[in-house]
């Protein structure tokens, strides 16, 4: 019997991630909310709920963002029942994925350290 490389939570994960993300892109542009991005979908192992990691161009209007994409959730809950061939669709939880904004903080904090000029310890 093959070895699977992928559990079904990676694989169903992965396909909301495709069909999430070309709904919040297209939620962004009818709806007027702010610019956000599905960076990530985590699906339970029964598969009853999903947490979808988002982004925000703007990282001080991602609470706005991410509770708009809640209260879209059932209306994309609903949609995914209709595309996506599963028994059941996961329910679905928005959550700011704030790792880019670290990423870029730890960016600035070593830039400005390598701007710093290096005192020699030993010129006694």
């Amino acid at each position: 019997m093959p070895s699977r490389d992928f559990k079904r939570t990676d694989r169903v994960g992965a396909e909301l991630r495709r069909e999430i993300g070309t709904m919040v892109h297209a939620a962004v542009r009818d709806h007027g909310l702010p610019s956000c991005s599905v960076s990530d979908v985590e699906v339970t192992r029964d598969l009853d709920f999903a947490t979808v990691w988002v982004t925000a161009l703007l990282p001080a209007q991602s609470k706005e963002a991410v509770k708009a994409l809640n209260e879209l959730a059932v209306e994309f809950r609903r949609t995914l029942s209709r595309q996506m061939r599963l028994r059941r669709v996961p329910e679905l939880r928005f959550k700011y994925d704030d790792s880019v904004d670290k990423g870029e903080r730890i960016d600035l904090l070593l830039r400005q350290d390598a701007d710093r000029p290096v005192s020699d310890e030993n010129d006694d």
